[in-house]
């Protein structure tokens, strides 16, 4: 059954923003980290962002960091991803992911539940 699901992709002119949210389930949201993914066409899946189980610790591509910013909403069980200063090289279907424990990283091995994708597209 469906335990992640994205929204908010769309096509936007370089140097927009864009804000990506995640609904999970609250069984896997729940004191467990959370992270972004993304996959452009022909290559390989790539880590984008990471977040704590409660928000204090946070994790950057470096091809991100201080553009991305990355959050959540235990309340509402809900990851956001707000992305600014977009670059054609965003380019890619962005995907969220529930971890194992309660804080994680990059390793995509260490998340267990995986969203359909949402599709970002950043024109020049």
């Amino acid at each position: 059954q469906v335990q992640l699901v994205e929204s908010g992709g769309g096509s936007v002119q370089a140097g927009d923003s864009l804000r990506l949210s995640c609904a999970a389930n609250r069984r896997i949201f729940s004191n467990n980290a959370m992270g972004w993914f993304r996959q452009a066409p022909g290559k390989e899946r790539e880590f984008v962002a990471a977040i704590s189980w409660n928000g204090g610790n946070t994790n950057y591509a470096g091809s991100v960091k201080g553009r991305f910013t990355i959050s959540r909403d235990n309340a509402k069980n809900t990851l956001y991803l707000q992305m600014s200063s977009l670059k054609p090289e965003d380019t890619a279907v962005y995907y969220c992911a529930a971890a194992r424990s309660a804080i994680s990283g990059p390793v995509a091995a260490d998340y267990r539940s995986w969203g359909q994708g949402t599709q970002v597209t950043v024109s020049s």
